[in-house]
């Protein structure tokens, strides 16, 4: 077997020729062509598709695609211009519609040849790299039927002219516009462009540029804002509706230029309604609205924001500067509250919380409230309004909220040093009175100004407040050891560190001797338990509750500072004492007895004390005797000290 030859077969092909026949190509495509006028003629529904496929398959196989191809072009080019007259001799509405008719008529046929030519797609046209049966379909279309002269204008016009009346306010076939501008997508991006996109544009940039010009004319800012933002809305609207989505952002830009963009200085500046207007009147729905439509523009932001700055510098120059405003410092300080509630309201509702905008109130704010040289002390005299009276009642959230709004003034102020030492006299002063509503609020301040400003910028606060709960301890202690000075005079004393403290001068003063007693007990305590220290009594700033027996039986208890209630307490021992020896008496300096006496004899519900000659000067002649007559609603009456006069430039600088 392994010695057999292996024989090798071989097929041949026949010896004689295939002939076919010379009619061949020419009866196959009449078949065809009739099959193709049929299509057209949507008389399709007794042909085979098979057949008709098989037939021009076998017509590619023998080498007759060319003959395929321009046959198929020309045929359809025939039932197109036709088409073509058609739609021509359409009137009125009908033109539109016939096109449509025609356009889907069309595309259905080129379904059915492209079917039947499908082999010819995937060979000779590959092979011959001409255009394939669909897209070849779509350019005759558009060569025949489209850029047809009698119908290329005319579409074009009666297009714009329906979105001309739609913008005007009419009615129209948006589903029959959408067709015919999808026919132009289809035909290509070009052919939608340059066909419709591109003079669309250019009819809407006139329609606008003549709407705006009336509107402004006519309109005040608001109106025109809203007219403007409607244009917008619509045209966006309309892009849904019948126009390529690329087309948006083209349409909305004409808008922009037209109704925006070109008018952006009438507008804002437009007397009465613009928006300065806008903001003195708090029209936070046009504020909004400018807002957005003029983010939409270049350059748009920023003038509105100019304008804004502008407005709120002058505005505020003019809040800071008036002597009349500047009279009560807790309501100037409020006005400058209100002022900055109002604008954080404005960026917050109108514009979006922008941070540029946030910049700009924020500079504004520094700029003006440092033009008032006494913007520190005032806003530390509205803090101590606060902190005395102001928060009572209030929940603490409300408190926490106060003192933020506080903390951003303080933040503008240049001279933060300036409001620190008014700040610690203001502080001082609510301490050693008792009369801060809340030490949670204080010390929640201080937590504020320490995170703002570092450590060093409060440490001498909080040594206050160390020095009061210390006093609390010390005086514990000092009554602990002294069981027997539990009846008589209740002393409390206030044990302040130098250098913590603002600096005063002590003031001479001969306290009443059952006071005095006590005080010396009080030192040899103080300085028997704590070595090393001097105790300085600073009897300017205390004060002191005393009961009073006037006249008929009547009895109050006043509230008095330490001098009152030395002088007073001269009258329990005297009917009548002149100026000279209630001066000599108490050692109280002239500037500081002589306020002390106007306060208890010439202010008038208060005058527990008479003066001879009545007037309200002190003099040095004048006699004093108690007010029998003295009397007042209340059981405890506070008389206060008659304020000195205001700060001396020397000590303003001191304080600067």
């Amino acid at each position: 077997m392994s010695n057999q030859k292996k024989r090798n077969f071989q097929i041949e092909a026949f010896k004689h020729r295939v002939v076919v026949d010379p009619k061949y190509a020419d009866k196959t495509w009449q078949i065809l062509e009739r099959a193709i006028h049929q299509i057209y003629n949507q008389d399709a529904s007794g042909l085979s598709f098979e057949e008709l496929y098989r037939n021009a398959y076998n017509m590619v196989l023998h080498k007759f695609g060319e003959k395929l191809y321009t046959g198929f072009i020309a045929t359809m080019t025939g039932h197109l211009k036709e088409k073509a007259r058609l739609i021509e001799a359409a009137q009125g509405g009908a033109f539109l519609e016939e096109l449509n008719k025609k356009w889907n008529e069309h595309n259905k046929a080129l379904e059915m040849i492209r079917d039947i030519l499908m082999y010819m797609d995937r060979t000779y046209i590959e092979s011959t790299k001409k255009p394939h049966v669909h897209p070849m379909g779509l350019s005759l279309w558009r060569d025949n039927v489209v850029h047809s002269p009698k119908i290329h204008t005319r579409l074009l016009n009666t297009l714009l002219d329906l979105v001309y009346k739609e913008r005007t306010g009419e009615v129209i076939d948006r589903g029959l516009v959408r067709n015919v501008t999808k026919m132009f997508m289809d035909l290509g991006e070009s052919v939608y462009q340059d066909d419709f996109e591109k003079p669309f544009l250019e009819a809407s940039s006139e329609f606008y540029k003549v709407e705006s010009q009336e509107f402004i004319e006519s309109c005040d800012c608001g109106d025109y804002l809203k007219k403007a933002e409607k244009r917008l809305t619509e045209e966006i609207d309309r892009v849904g509706h019948y126009l390529d989505a690329k087309s948006e952002d083209k349409i909305t830009s004409v808008v922009e230029r037209e109704m925006i963009a070109n008018h952006m200085q009438r507008l804002v500046h437009m007397e009465n309604s613009g928006l300065v207007n806008m903001l003195l009147n708090d029209k936070y729905e046009d504020l909004g609205r400018m807002y957005s439509l003029f983010r939409r523009v270049t350059n748009g932001l920023s003038t509105v924001r100019d304008v804004m700055t502008s407005h709120l510098r002058e505005m505020g120059k003019q809040l800071v500067t008036d002597p009349e405003k500047s009279k009560d410092p807790v309501e100037f300080v409020q006005r400058l509250l209100d002022e900055r509630d109002k604008y954080d309201k404005i960026i917050s509702t109108a514009f979006g919380n922008d941070k540029t905008f946030q910049n700009a109130s924020n500079s504004s704010f520094e700029y003006f409230i440092n033009l008032n040289t006494r913007s520190p002390e005032f806003i530390s005299l509205f803090v101590d309004d606060k902190l005395r009276k102001g928060l009572k009642g209030i929940a603490d959230v409300d408190v926490e909220v106060i003192l933020d709004k506080v903390m951003m003034l303080f933040r503008y102020l240049q001279e933060k040093d300036v409001f620190e030492k008014y700040y610690k006299q203001h502080l001082a002063k609510r301490l050693l009175s008792g009369k801060t509503v809340s030490d949670d609020a204080e010390k929640s301040l201080i937590v504020k100004l320490k995170t703002e400003c570092g450590y060093q910028f409060t440490s001498k606060l909080e040594g206050m407040f160390t020095d009061m709960k210390t006093s609390e301890d010390t005086m514990r202690g000092f009554y602990g050891s002294h069981p027997e000075l539990s009846e008589g005079p209740t002393l409390t004393v206030q044990i302040l560190t130098t250098g913590s403290w603002p600096t005063q001068p002590a003031v001479p003063c001969n306290l009443p001797a059952e006071v005095s007693v006590l005080c010396e007990k009080f030192r040899s305590y103080y300085l028997g338990t704590h070595t090393g220290r001097r105790l300085s009594w600073q009897t300017n700033m205390g004060t002191a509750d005393i009961k009073a027996v006037f006249g008929k039986g009547q009895k109050h208890e006043l509230n008095v500072s330490t001098f009152q209630m030395c002088v007073l307490m001269l009258f329990n021992n005297s009917d009548r004492l002149s100026y000279k020896e209630i001066e000599q008496a108490t050692e109280i300096p002239a500037p500081e007895l002589r306020r002390c006496l106007q306060s208890l004899a010439c202010v008038k519900g208060k005058n527990v004390i008479k003066k001879e000659p009545m007037s309200k000067d002190i003099g040095e002649d004048d006699l004093f005797v108690v007010n029998d007559k003295f009397t007042s609603k209340f059981y405890k009456v506070k008389i206060g000290t008659v304020v000195a006069q205001k700060e001396t430039e020397p000590e303003k600088q001191e304080t600067r």
